[in-house]
């Protein structure tokens, strides 16, 4: 195999890997398109700096930062769709909405970990903070998000 093989491969693992909990950390930042968007350009740049980025500790946490800055020239507020009709009533159809209430890290944290099921560690570890810090986001956005969609605790 040669030199130019490897690159193509060793990227080509590289997405298959991370392609999904990019997209879904971009998504809860920007929304579906515009995460969608993020992602690939994200991946994009990973390509043009794979000789540079393969040898990081945290290429996906590195490529969310990327995503952020090249979605954030855009300046869109996000969008989420809409409740699909064959989710509910397992979903709450108020939820799009009551995500954009929340401060941009308070959503990723929750989408990431409550709709994702991304285990806290790794979450943390993409948004490049320490899991403590990731909880007191989940904690202050599960919060907003009771009190916003009218949900009492039944402790």
């Amino acid at each position: 195999m040669d030199a130019v093989e490897d690159f193509t491969d060793s990227f080509t693992i590289f997405v298959k890997e991370v392609e999904s909990r990019l997209r879904h950390a971009l998504v809860a930042v920007f929304g579906q398109e515009q995460g969608r968007d993020a992602t690939a350009e994200a991946l994009a740049y990973a390509w043009e700096h794979w000789d540079r980025i393969s040898d990081m500790n945290n290429p996906a946490g590195y490529l969310y930062r990327v995503g952020r800055s090249r979605g954030r020239q855009r300046r869109l507020r996000p969008v989420f769709d809409p409740v699909p009709r064959d989710h509910l009533p397992a979903v709450e159809p108020g939820l799009p909405d009551a995500l954009l209430s929340l401060s941009e890290k308070q959503r990723v944290a929750v989408v990431m970990v409550h709709a994702y099921d991304w285990p806290r560690q790794e979450a943390a570890a993409l948004l490049g903070v320490s899991v403590s810090t990731l909880d007191t986001h989940l904690q202050r956005g599960l919060g907003k998000l009771r009190n916003g969609l009218g949900v009492t605790s039944h402790d």
